[in-house]
């Protein structure tokens, strides 16, 4: 169970929640976000190694098209995450998530997820109301008749876990300093959540794709019985206008996990990646 629950999206999704940085309570329900790092049709493939074994793949993608909800212009963001080789004999797991993101506001109109991992099933529709700071959830389980629906009340301005990904990548850090903590806020799986993001600095990592100049973040971690202590994750950004996630690290107390880029398509601007000499 431990390891079904907190190998793959845990991981990876989960370090996501970073990506809420900076959006708390605002004065108004529309809001128009610059963005100049990412566009329809960019493509994301990553490798998730738990010590020296591969054992999962996901992929971030932005649809080729624009798509209506609520009336307004959006992006299909899609995450999807499914083990390899011989942890899918055992750990079995095939998950999707979505969200439809206003194209000016960066702000989500609608979440989805299907969670298939072992014989546990979730499917979820969040439906979000700005103008009221409502969230209507709709969820079932293994039997479609048994449905679960509930309204919460949310911030102004929240994100669900896959926008949020996206909304970090328009943030400015030439204006942050190293040291300096972004609360985190955001709305997953019918509940609010906070976080401490501490913006660690500039360095230059390796990945499958090529040796990248790149931003460190490090989100506080609450006590728990997964991560080892509370820097025990790093998030790296490209130092450059696509801020793309190319390396997630994470010390467990059962070893250490990596999320490593490995090929991509469709970035909106040149990687910033290290000569080689």
């Amino acid at each position: 169970m431990f390891l079904r629950r907190w190998l793959l999206l845990p991981v990876f999704l989960g370090v996501l929640f970073i990506g809420l940085a900076a959006f708390g309570p605002a004065s108004t329900v529309s809001r128009s976000m610059g963005n100049t790092s990412f566009e329809r049709g960019e493509t994301l493939h990553y490798k998730v190694h738990y010590g020296l074994i591969n054992a999962a793949e996901a992929v971030i993608e932005l649809d080729d098209n624009v798509h209506r909800v609520n009336d307004r212009p959006c992006y299909r963001a899609t995450v999807t995450g499914r083990t390899t080789g011989s942890f899918d004999y055992f750990l079995r797991i095939r998950d999707t998530w979505r969200s439809y993101i206003d194209t000016t506001s960066i702000l989500p109109h609608r979440f989805y997820r299907n969670i298939e991992e072992n014989n546990y099933r979730k499917r979820e529709t969040v439906d979000f109301d700005h103008q009221r700071d409502v969230a209507n959830v709709e969820s079932y389980k293994k039997n479609k008749n048994d449905v679960k629906r509930g309204t919460f009340k949310v911030p102004a301005n929240v994100q669900d876990i896959v926008s949020g990904f996206y909304y970090l990548r328009t943030l400015n850090y030439d204006l942050r300093r190293p040291g300096e903590v972004i609360r985190v806020q955001g709305f997953f799986d019918e509940e609010m959540m906070s976080m401490d993001v501490i913006y660690k600095g500039r360095e230059t990592v390796s990945t499958k794709a090529g040796t990248i100049r790149v931003i460190r973040l490090v989100p506080k971690m609450p006590k728990n019985k997964l991560f080892k202590g509370e820097n025990a994750v790093s998030v790296f950004l490209s130092d450059d206008q696509n801020k793309v996630p190319v390396l997630i690290q994470a010390e467990m107390l059962v070893g250490a996990v990596k999320v490593d880029l490995y090929k991509y398509k469709g970035l909106r601007n040149r990687l910033n990646m290290v000569a080689s000499k």
